[in-house]
């Protein structure tokens, strides 16, 4: 199930990142190159080898030229992320072990919305994690937020056809060996060593959950966490989109849609299709539809209804102007 089904025509227009592109001085171009590990020229013959550092990059406002200019040999996935958002720990791993077992298909560049404010803003990322792709210079968004593994599969699928739409057919060459066919994390079947501070043991326990697909037991744990210490912002966020990626996983786009059209005034229905904007993005539709909903039902309805609202204000985050819009009108319906 994809949440933005990307096509050919969404690569115009979608983001303009002119900005991100400086015309260097002559001899420039292949030295900013090589100082940021990416090959660059063209994409060549279709699955020609493109070199690359590896699968999963890092990239900032001032080496993104050189990611544009990757992605006219192979697509390039980029997935804005910040410390503070425990979606993007969500999602993380699940990006990065797809991105692998594609085997060079894509390239994965990370960038860290608040030290690369030109991209972030670039991207137009209004929550984060934000995921887009870029193929042959030109952008395309595909989702915000965490989302289920087939979800998320399904959406690479797409791109890969976008690719060659497009002639964008290059396979990307990791020089660290990881993605390789029968190679280990880390090219050489040693697991990898991990980068991040270790977590609290309950969301440790959740993000391994999530890493299995087994939703129920990360929600389990975080609302042990959450038990153990109720102001634990973290776990309420990871909480709040952990239950979404509960609700969406093994349901189609379509059958959502559908139900949602069919039965306007069902509220499951009309719940799981908010549900459905929020993963793709779509966030004031979603905010709209609950409260339309709102100021029509009855109390224990509006009870129902206002528990959902205030977890999908955690899955984009409380801080995000939809968010402080979406409750000032929220307010207003119960006052």
């Amino acid at each position: 199930m994809s949440q933005i089904p990307p096509s050919a025509a969404s690569l115009r227009g979608a983001v303009d990142l002119s900005s991100l592109v400086n015309r260097p001085a002559p001899g420039a171009q292949a030295a900013g190159a090589a100082a940021s590990g990416v090959a660059s020229g063209p994409a060549g013959e279709p699955g020609a080898g493109v070199s690359v550092p590896s699968l999963l990059l890092d990239g900032t406002d001032a080496t993104f030229s050189q990611i544009l200019e990757l992605s006219n040999a192979v697509p390039v996935v980029v997935e804005l992320w910040a410390s503070w958002s425990d979606g993007s720990r969500i999602l993380a791993p699940l990006m990065q072990k797809l991105i692998l077992e594609y085997g060079g298909q894509f390239v994965l560049v990370r960038v860290e919305t608040d030290t690369n404010p030109q991209l972030a803003a670039a991207f137009q990322a209004q929550t984060v994690p934000t995921v887009a792709a870029i193929i042959g210079g030109r952008p395309v968004s595909l989702f915000e937020g965490a989302q289920p593994e087939q979800s998320i599969r399904e959406v690479l699928e797409q791109v890969a056809q976008l690719g060659v739409q497009n002639g964008v057919t290059g396979v990307a060459v990791p020089a660290d060996g990881r993605g390789l066919p029968g190679a280990g994390p880390d090219g050489d079947g040693e697991a990898a060593e991990p980068v991040e501070e270790p977590l609290p043991p309950h969301h440790a326990e959740a993000f391994d959950a999530i890493s299995r697909g087994d939703y129920k037991g990360a929600i389990a744990e975080y609302e042990k966490a959450i038990a153990q210490s109720p102001r634990d912002a973290l776990a309420m966020a990871g909480l709040a989109q952990v239950k979404l990626l509960d609700r969406l996983d093994g349901q189609s786009l379509d059958e959502i849609r559908s139900a949602g059209a069919a039965n306007p005034t069902d509220m499951d229905a009309q719940l799981l299709v908010a549900d459905l904007d929020v993963s793709g993005g779509h966030v004031d539709d979603a905010f709209d539809r609950i409260l339309t909903l709102f100021a029509k039902a009855d109390q224990a309805t509006k009870d129902v209804l206002r528990a959902r609202l205030l977890e999908l204000f955690e899955v984009v985050g409380t801080d995000d102007a939809r968010v402080t819009a979406a409750r000032r009108r929220l307010t207003m319906l119960l006052y």
